[in-house]
């Protein structure tokens, strides 16, 4: 739950930061996928690092 969330307003983040750059807001949809799909499944502070990430297509 906590992560769901945590990822959430990191999508939100990430798209306040492209319409800040010019990118109409309604070009970009967000989609948390929190602890899903991680990069990297192991368990250390490396993996967690990389999981700590944002990913987007502007259409």
């Amino acid at each position: 739950e906590y992560n769901m969330a945590l990822g959430e307003r990191r999508a939100q983040e990430a798209k306040k930061y492209l319409v800040n750059l010019g990118v109409a807001a309604a070009r970009i949809q967000t989609i948390s996928y929190g602890e899903e799909r991680p990069l990297d499944p192991r368990s250390n502070e490396e993996a967690w690092a990389k999981n700590r990430r944002a990913h987007f297509r502007v259409r």
